[in-house]
């Protein structure tokens, strides 16, 4: 569990870098885009965001489709700031980032009819991703209901060498009852 939270420090550094590289523009409202024809950009939707105490700059993660509106089984999920602090564009995770703070690992999973997305940064917390009828979804467990996850807040100060996490923050609804769902993680 020590582990886990040392991630979590260096994923909070990370995020007050804010380090990236690609200068596309993007709204500041996400827009679901039409299917994408042949050799452009495919059809994304919104699955969830990180926001941190840091600043406003947020990490999003979004579903690829195909042209046929299933998930990419190329690259079913995509990551990405959006410099709210700034101008509101976009920029793509620094191999740094997706290596040891805002990346994953995502994988076919028969047994969900999706797949298990595993996170760097907590590897321990697997999230289902799945499309249901036009709807995409990342579902995660909250406060030990299944829930479809909207968004995570971490709050971390600078330290001496790392920044400190001192909580971690899960936004959801519930599965079954579409209730809010809440759960604050505190570092140990």
């Amino acid at each position: 569990m020590k582990q886990a939270w040392w991630w979590l420090a260096v994923l909070a550094l990370l995020a007050a870098a804010g380090c990236a590289q690609d200068e596309t523009r993007l709204p500041l409202t996400i827009q679901q885009s039409q299917a994408a024809p042949e050799g452009a950009r495919p059809e994304t939707r919104p699955l969830f965001i990180i926001q941190r105490s840091k600043n406003a700059n947020t990490v999003h993660y979004d579903a690829r489709l195909t042209a046929d509106g299933k998930l990419d089984p190329a690259e079913p999920v995509i990551a990405y700031y959006v410099m709210l602090a700034e101008d509101g564009r976009r920029k793509e995770l620094n191999w740094i980032e997706k290596k040891m703070a805002y990346g994953f690992d995502i994988k076919p999973d028969p047994s969900v009819s999706g797949y298990t997305m595993t996170m760097v940064a907590a590897p321990q917390r697997p999230i289902t991703v799945k499309k249901l009828g036009g709807a995409v979804r990342a579902e995660l467990v909250i406060d030990g209901r299944p829930a479809v996850v909207e968004k995570m807040y971490i709050n971390a100060s600078d330290g001496l060498a790392w920044p400190q996490v001192h909580y971690i923050e899960l936004y959801g609804k519930d599965l079954q009852t579409a209730e809010n769902r809440f759960e604050r993680i505190m570092p140990k």
